[in-house]
């Protein structure tokens, strides 16, 4: 009953999700692959090529070509250097193991040789092997054999088509071979198959009827035949067959390939490559029907309209390199690809989505600020952010070095982190105009980097100029916290320059009376209120008994033992035993006592709670304890406090 539930609940998946998963029979077979017919003529030679996955076992293990017979299948000549009899000087192998190829050459070509042979890797009948079919005429022409491409599992293929230049204005095209016809991938009219959508992409060459077609991130369900041709397939124009195999190798996965960015914040697109590897180029384009716009190169090329958006971050010890894309709009959604110039390197496809949301770090994304004053560039960030590794960096050409808090090499800028308040602060001293330009706050955790805030700092002046006189704060302002900054967080030095002229002057001078006049009785009123409070505190200083608990010494104020009825009765008759408090052994001793409550009280140093509470409330009845308070507050309570039960 299991098995039968579990194929009724397999009849509900899609086709494409099934093949996309599950690799081919074929593939599970063997990993080896050839053609599976090649021709040749009388007296001629053939060249047969068989790919097999470049693994460090595969590539030091044996390599044959045998001939299949009833029984078995007989070598004929191997990379061991066996060759059999009839095939001497005539029957040649060479293996490429670094690409994973291995060539063998047949010549001297007769009808005897047509049959079945196979290609194989390690010992015959393994498993290990593709079989090839050969066949021998006499001629004249042969079929075109189709091109075979091998393509490791989402990986990336590139393939060349040229029909010359009698097609050069004819519709170019890739199919693919099915029962009902062939399906139409892509084609020079940018019709492109819903499934192909993203990772194809076809470009003309500088040649007049050629052009190339490049499919990223190849699947298990994109091995097949297809055909590339210049006219319409089935009526005119031309074609050329090609056979493509999809193997599972071992190189590390490419990662997600749709990610998502909210709309205002950023996101970071993560491209493999292989670190061994000397490349001249790594880039990042974004996909169009008519081809791969570059956007960020690692040579410092940045697309004009990605200016102070777009960084590139090479981590050879990830084998990555992160381009961040911040400042995002609905315009940015799309296909991306990672580049390299190394041509059998996996070229990487990743499908961006913008969503809205609310961005992570947040601040001004405009500062004006004038030139020799000290700005102040603020990031805050979520506590999701908090164990992350947070930065401050200018951006210049596409390049960004991260400055922590923890690194101050960097002269003149300052990078602090208020952890209470959640806030990444880039301090520059002394604005130059040579500091304009792109600021980034980003967070990166173990080597990678997450989102990203990018601002503009504007820097107005050179030290030394003039201010306009727009720039100068009125005298009416003066006295506004609120209007120091302007609405964009402008930073201001604080320091007016006087002008020159004489009608400066005046225009000063008049302003710094009306301050003056502003200001004076401004201070006379803040003056009473420091008297009021001044006498305030003494006259509670004066009625308060300096007492110390252990070690620790305070003012206590009298006034808060005036009351003996609650404090000696009320407070109590709530209190159960079991809320008993022990005092620790911590001496009261009241320094403006008598010297007969003193010594009782120094001689009562016992730590009992008994004596503790006979002391305390000795303290509460005795005259000379209250003394110390306004002649209206001296007289003892009119009702005698109940005896203390030694609850508190």
């Amino acid at each position: 009953m299991a098995l039968l539930a579990f194929v009724f609940l397999l009849s509900f998946l899609p086709a494409e999700s099934a093949s996309s998963r599950y690799p081919p029979k074929s593939s599970l077979a063997s990993p080896v692959f050839g053609p599976q017919q090649v021709y040749g003529l009388i007296d001629g030679s053939v060249t047969i090529k068989c790919f097999y996955p470049p693994s460090k076992v595969n590539r030091h293990d044996r390599k044959y070509w045998c001939r299949e017979s009833r029984r078995s299948c007989v070598t004929i000549v191997s990379s061991n250097g066996y060759t059999a009899r009839g095939f001497q000087d005539r029957a040649s192998i060479a293996d490429f193991p670094e690409q994973g190829i291995m060539l063998v050459n047949i010549s001297q070509l007769a009808l005897a040789d047509r049959g079945t042979y196979q290609c194989g890797i390690g010992l015959n009948g393994r498993g290990l092997s593709y079989k090839v079919n050969l066949d021998v005429s006499e001629g004249p022409n042969v079929p075109e054999e189709a091109e075979l491409l091998y393509v490791e599992l989402q990986g990336s293929v590139t393939v060349l088509c040229d029909f010359g230049g009698q097609y050069a204005s004819e519709r170019k095209y890739l199919c693919k071979m099915e029962k009902s016809g062939c399906r139409n991938i892509v084609d020079s009219y940018r019709n492109i198959d819903s499934d192909f959508e993203g990772r194809v992409l076809l470009s003309n060459t500088n040649s007049a009827g050629a052009f190339s077609v490049m499919i990223t991130r190849v699947g298990w369900e994109d091995a097949g035949l297809y055909l590339c041709g210049a006219g319409t397939y089935g009526e005119k124009g031309d074609t050329k067959e090609l056979d493509l195999h999809v193997y599972e190798g071992s190189n590390v996965p490419q990662g997600k390939h749709t990610i998502f960015g909210v709309n205002g914040s950023s996101v970071t697109i993560e491209c493999r490559y292989d670190p061994t590897k000397n490349y001249s180029l790594k880039y990042l384009c974004k996909w169009r029907t008519n081809g791969c716009v570059p956007i960020i190169e690692d040579n410092g090329f940045v697309h004009s309209l990605y200016e102070g958006r777009v960084a590139m971050f090479d981590s050879p010890r990830n084998s990555t390199f992160s381009v961040v894309l911040n400042q995002l709009s609905d315009s940015d959604k799309g296909y991306y690809w990672c580049m390299t110039s190394e041509e059998r390197e996996t070229k990487s496809a990743k499908e961006l989505k913008i969503i809205q949301g609310e961005p992570g770090l947040k601040g001004e994304e405009e500062v004006q600020a004038e030139a020799g004053s000290r700005v102040d560039l603020t990031c805050s960030y979520p506590c999701k952010y908090y164990s992350y590794d947070k930065y401050w960096c200018k951006w210049s050409n596409g390049d960004c070095i991260p400055q922590s808090a923890a690194d101050q090499s960097h002269l003149g800028l300052d990078v602090s982190c208020d952890t209470a308040n959640k806030t990444l602060i880039l301090s520059l001293n002394s604005v130059a105009v040579e500091d304009q330009g792109w600021y980034w706050c980003g967070v990166r955790r173990n080597g990678r980097y997450g989102e990203a805030m990018a601002v503009f700092l504007q820097v107005d002046g050179a030290p030394g100029d003039v201010a306009a006189p727009s720039d100068v704060a009125a005298p009416s302002d003066a006295a506004a916290p609120s209007d120091a900054g302007s609405s964009q967080g402008r930073a201001r030095s604080g320091v007016e320059v006087p002008s020159a002229d004489a009608s400066g002057s005046s225009e000063q001078s008049s302003g710094s009376n009306t301050l003056a006049l502003v200001l004076g009785p401004v201070g006379a009123m803040l003056l009473v209120l420091a008297t009021a409070f001044a006498v305030f505190k003494y006259r509670q200083i004066k009625r308060s008994d300096l007492v110390s608990v252990g070690s620790y010494r305070t003012n206590i104020s009298m006034s808060d033992f005036e009351s003996v009825k609650e404090y000696g009765a009320n407070d109590n008759v709530c209190m159960k035993q079991s809320q008993e408090t022990q005092l620790g052994g911590d001496e009261f001793i009241a320094t403006t006592a008598s010297a007969a409550s003193t010594a009782e009280t120094k001689k009562a140093k016992r730590g009992s709670k008994e004596d503790a509470d006979l002391v305390y409330s000795a303290s509460l009845l005795t005259p000379g304890t209250t003394a110390q308070g306004p002649p209206g507050n001296s007289r003892a309570p009119a009702v005698s406090p109940p005896a203390w039960g030694g609850q508190v």
